[in-house]
């Protein structure tokens, strides 16, 4: 069911979202991320628009597989010519908002749920969602020596990677439907929600500590392979199995006053995402290298693959699932009165389909024209 949309003034903020944004103000953006430099490929040629320099925002995620691959091989670099590149990698979706509003970064890849969070909480004036990149690559991995259904879950502990993010919003969505109880804020209920930063679920997973977690690719491999078994996989709680897992975002400012780099970022993320489907193999191999790069560690061979393949890269953002994970974080007590009315702005993305000619994504009633 569509989230109502209420006039502005009567929004609300709820505390719970705003205490876990001031969480990562209160660290700094700069401890939830990390300076990745700049791709292999070098600028060459005339800048585009004048613009020297456009800072990207991403994570180190198989969801984020359009910013890692097109980072690594080139292909946003090579449509921006002389304006460099500098990449930033963030653990958490409310630090790269946080750096957004701040102007640390002027675009990004990020989930639906800091995308609404970050829009709302601005009245509307700090982003717009520019296009799609990924659908799915969310499970609920469990030890299926403690966990055998969903009524299993109850009074144990399953993990979320922040307060408030996208898989957390859909563990608490997930655990309500199937009538536990949880305090959102706390985490205490009828399973124990604990919030646990990506890269160390694996292993208080394996040592015990955790009896599963909602977590999206490549982790959820991750755990498969540590011995766990997927209870579900979030596609098919969906329609159709599509769901927007990342968007890209823009900063209104950057969006309004350097459009043609917008354009030229959008040409090279619709490149990028027609290569990744159309050479899987090499789609695999190259996010291996940007994750070495970034982490400094190499995916097991069927880690790669299994998360790989659990992800469908596109450049429709799926709007009409953005209403539904709106009503999600209503339902678990994260958000009130979500602002979604002109989050989107997919004119430049429509534009850049129709000069490949491809089709025209929809904007879901939600657009800014």
């Amino acid at each position: 069911m569509p989230v109502p949309l209420a006039p502005r003034s009567t929004r609300r903020w709820l505390p719970l979202v705003a205490l876990s944004l001031l969480a990562a103000a209160g660290c700094g953006y700069g401890s939830q991320a990390k300076d990745a430099g700049r791709p292999a490929v070098v600028a060459t040629g005339a800048k585009t628009g004048g613009v020297d320099e456009v800072r990207i925002g991403y994570f180190p995620n198989i969801t984020h597989a359009t910013a890692l691959v097109g980072l690594q091989e080139g292909f946003f670099q090579k449509e921006l010519g002389g304006t460099k590149i500098r990449m930033q990698a963030f653990n958490a979706g409310p630090a790269e908002i946080e750096a957004l509003n701040g102007g640390a970064i002027d675009i990004g890849w990020i989930g639906p749920s800091p995308a609404i969070n970050g829009y709302t909480k601005s009245d509307g004036t700090n982003l717009r969602i520019i296009s799609g990149s990924a659908s799915g690559g969310v499970s609920l991995v469990v030890n299926p020596k403690k966990i055998g259904s969903p009524a299993g879950l109850r009074g144990r502990t399953i993990a979320s990677p922040q307060l408030g993010n996208t898989q957390d919003v859909a563990l608490l969505d997930y655990l309500g439907r199937q009538g536990f109880e949880v305090d959102a804020k706390s985490g205490r209920g009828d399973v124990k929600v604990q919030r646990v930063d990506n890269k160390e679920i694996p292993s208080l997973f394996e040592r015990g500590d955790l009896d599963g977690a909602w977590v999206p690719e490549p982790t959820a491999a991750r755990l498969v392979a540590a011995g766990g078994k997927v209870l579900v996989d979030e596609k098919k709680l969906w329609k159709d199995g599509q769901f927007v897992i990342t968007n890209m975002i823009a900063s209104q400012r950057f969006l309004k006053e350097h459009p043609g780099v917008v354009e030229a970022l959008l040409r090279g993320s619709v490149r990028t995402n027609a290569w990744i489907n159309a050479h899987p193999e090499q789609a695999k191999a190259s996010i291996d290298r940007k994750l070495k790069a970034d982490s400094g560690k190499e995916l097991p061979p069927k880690v790669l693959d299994m998360a790989f393949d659990h992800v469908e890269i596109l450049d429709d953002p799926l709007a009409a699932t953005l209403r539904e994970e709106a009503a999600h974080a209503v339902r678990a007590g994260l958000l009130q009165d979500p602002l979604l009315d002109r989050i989107y702005d997919l004119g430049p993305l429509n534009k850049v389909l129709r000069a490949a000619g491809l089709p025209a994504v929809d904007e879901a009633g939600l657009g800014a024209d």
